[in-house]
């Protein structure tokens, strides 16, 4: 490849998607359960506009709401990406990016996205571990830090089932022994189930929870590309969540259709599993929402043959009909490329009664919509089991006001305290955030 012939190819590829579409409808009209849908506006080249990633200055936090304070729980780690609290009050991090992918497109819209990453702070090599976190004084801050796990293969997901940590690799789930209060688990993985991973391995991230009786444990996996333009033999078992019996090691496809679903949560008054799901790209600013919704056992949910239940997306082939008739509309729009990775259920929090029942969402951040959209941390309340009202910002800037990102918001959890903490990848830190009066409960 001739750098110096495709240095001005790429400028000129930036610029261009820059500059070709410009959202012509707010956030807010892709946001909810019935969000704008316009016309798909397809461009010669998909819209680029980066949020350089420059992390934060001396001193500085994102924004929490009003009645809530923010501060780093723990600092310089490299690239946090998801959160798990234990019942000790533990929390584990898991340091991650994507694995390598030697068989990834090698054309210059590849190159271009690689540049696109870099910039935004997503091209840093996996640390591949997952770190404990503790707070051993009460004061918010962790104050031990230690590697649980080492030589992981881009981990993700995690959770705990009695005795039993278990842990989504890109391409599997192991289950490790442990016993409450170690800080570093020698022991060898066992290898539970293998997941699609392989050379291109698109959605890396495997994302994990467990069912309330332990007896399960629920797999996100995303899809191998945008919209199936890889065709669908390497989609097996992909944009889909499974189901996988820790009894008998069986597993099965429980909800399907769904591009790249990463969080999931439990909703405690119906006991439904919710997700949060990526959509598809290159469609224009104003499309396709991200969205959360309830899944439904042997549910289809459109991807990539339609949208938002029976949108139909024409650029894929051959067509089916038959799946497309069938196709849930999600239960809530999150905004058109807002990257709503994180999801996490309020029950425990202790935030105030504006924040007692709904989701809290992590908000990535676009990449590809002009002007920009997600980058931060939103709450959607519920009533009776589902959303009941329009979002509530919780933690936001970070975006600087010449559209620099400090940092990005992934992974979100409820400690044990009732505190949120959130992941911030690009910024290397793990925030906490607070009702603005001391918790006077213990650690």
């Amino acid at each position: 490849m001739n750098m110096r012939l495709l240095l001005p190819v790429a400028v000129a590829a930036l610029s261009l998607g820059a500059c070709g579409d410009m959202a012509t409808l707010p956030i807010a009209a892709g946001t909810g359960p019935q969000p704008a849908l316009p016309a798909p506006q397809q461009t010669l080249l998909p819209t680029v506009n980066i949020a350089p990633a420059i992390s934060w200055p001396a001193g500085a936090t994102p924004q929490a709401a009003a009645g809530m304070r923010v501060a780093a729980f723990a600092r310089d780690l490299d690239h946090p990406r998801w959160l798990h609290v234990l019942p000790n009050g533990d929390v584990l991090v898991a340091e991650s990016n994507a694995p390598p992918k030697p068989e990834a497109d090698k054309g210059i819209k590849a190159w271009v996205t690689g540049l696109v990453m870099k910039r935004a702070g997503a091209a840093v090599p996996s640390a591949n571990r997952i770190t404990l976190l503790r707070d051993t004084d009460g004061d918010g801050i962790a104050d031990l830090r230690t590697v649980l796990l080492a030589g992981l293969n881009s981990p993700f997901g995690m959770a705990l089932v009695g005795d039993s940590l278990y842990v989504a690799n890109a391409d599997a789930v192991l289950r490790f022994p442990y016993t409450a209060g170690q800080t570093r688990i020698a022991a060898p993985g066992t290898r539970l189930v293998e997941l699609p991973g392989g050379p291109i391995n698109h959605h890396w991230t495997k994302n994990l929870i467990a069912s309330r009786d332990g007896k399960r444990l629920y797999v996100s996996v995303g899809s191998n590309s945008n919209a199936a333009e890889r065709g669908m033999d390497v989609e097996a078992g992909r944009a889909a969540v499974w189901e996988l019996d820790l009894g008998s090691g069986a597993h099965r496809i429980f909800a399907s259709g769904l591009r790249n679903p990463v969080g999931m949560a439990w909703e405690p008054d119906s006991g439904a599993l919710w997700t949060s799901v990526n959509e598809r790209d290159e469609l224009g600013s104003d499309l396709v929402p991200d969205y959360m919704t309830s899944l439904q056992d042997g549910g289809f949910y459109g991807w990539p043959y339609s949208y938002y239940g029976q949108h139909v997306d024409v650029r894929v082939s051959p067509p089916r009909p038959d799946l497309v008739a069938r196709a849930i509309v999600p239960d809530y729009a999150l905004g058109p490329h807002t990257a709503s990775l994180g999801l996490a259920s309020a029950a425990g929090a202790a935030l105030g009664p504006a924040f007692a029942k709904g989701m809290f969402v992590g908000q990535h951040g676009s990449w590809n919509r002009r002007p920009h959209s997600g980058y931060k941390v939103i709450f959607v309340p519920f009533a009776k089991g589902k959303p009941a009202g329009a979002p509530l910002d919780v933690l936001t800037g970070f975006l600087s006001a010449d559209g620099k990102a400090y940092g990005r918001p992934v992974g979100v959890a409820i400690d044990r305290r009732g505190a949120l903490l959130v992941a911030d990848d690009v910024g290397n830190v793990v925030w906490r955030v607070s009702a603005a009066e001391p918790d006077r409960r213990k650690p």
